[in-house]
């Protein structure tokens, strides 16, 4: 059934025929992007209370318009203009990559480290939305620098903070360059994509930033200035963490000392820690 044609008599209906609609791009993740969808385009968290009433006409037009939008390859997130990660609200918008359970991995590895060794201070570097130092923040107590080089995550960052009430300092930066502090934890999620396999990624992934996703030649470039430098701005005894993509851990991990991996629910190593 094409996004135009879902007209259904009832909420329960609707849902039904936007998940059919939807399946060509998202599989087994139609029926969970259609509820979505559907409660975002109702103003509701909740549908099964709405299953029996009639669909209002106005939320069937948003709700058909947010399905060629996903047909298009616009990813759920742009669409509904939030996501969650650790549990906690976060606005996104486009140009700004969307915080992905991946990246949680780092973000549980930093809690735990804090717990543990009872750090004061972290930088989020290539912050984005700001989602692992707000995390951070909120859930182990820790003071956060949030730094990018892009003005728009660092409207969007400072708009995430103040959702999820965290005073946090922000800063325009490339990597290091205009950071003059020392900090306990640094946490960053850089580019990684191999600049030849850009064109290669799925629809939604396309429409991010490319400047969050490429990584150079090989995918090693943000990891090669970072190793050049994060050492004038950590402190001692203090770590570094930083996602990787599949398959990369050993060679990110061969531009430090002291390093080691830390892998995701799936397995994968996407973690490479540095101990200061």
């Amino acid at each position: 059934m094409s996004a135009g044609r879902m007209g259904a008599a009832t909420v329960r209906e609707s849902l039904f025929a936007a998940r059919e609609a939807l399946f060509p791009i998202a599989n087994e993740e139609a029926a969970f992007s259609a509820r979505l969808l559907l409660c975002h385009a109702l103003g509701v968290s909740d549908l099964l209370p709405l299953y029996a009433s009639p669909m209002p006409e106005a939320a069937q037009t948003v709700l058909s318009a947010y399905v060629a939008r996903r047909l298009s390859g616009e990813p759920l997130q742009y669409i509904l203009g939030e996501w969650e990660f650790m549990g906690l609200p976060f606005y996104v918008e486009r140009g700004v990559l969307i915080p992905r359970q991946d990246t949680e991995t780092l973000a549980e590895h930093a809690v735990s480290l804090i717990a543990a060794h009872g750090y004061k201070t972290a930088l989020d570097l290539c912050c984005g939305t700001g989602c692992i130092g707000i995390s951070l923040h909120k859930l182990a107590g820790i003071a956060v620098t949030l730094a990018d080089i892009d003005d728009t995550c660092l409207a969007l960052a400072r708009k995430n903070a103040a959702r999820n009430a965290v005073s946090a300092q922000v800063l325009q930066s490339d990597l290091f360059g205009a950071i003059s502090e020392r900090f306990d934890l640094i946490a960053c999620n850089p580019p990684y994509i191999p600049t030849g396999e850009l064109s290669s990624l799925q629809k939604e992934v396309q429409a991010e930033p490319q400047i969050a996703l490429d990584g150079g030649a090989d995918g090693l470039k943000f990891y090669r200035r970072i190793a050049a430098a994060y050492k004038s701005r950590l402190n001692a005894g203090g770590a570094l963490l930083l996602e990787v993509g599949i398959s990369q851990a050993d060679d990110v991990k061969k531009l430090f000392e002291n390093a080691y991996t830390v892998k995701d629910l799936n397995g994968v190593e996407r973690v490479v820690a540095v101990t200061g």
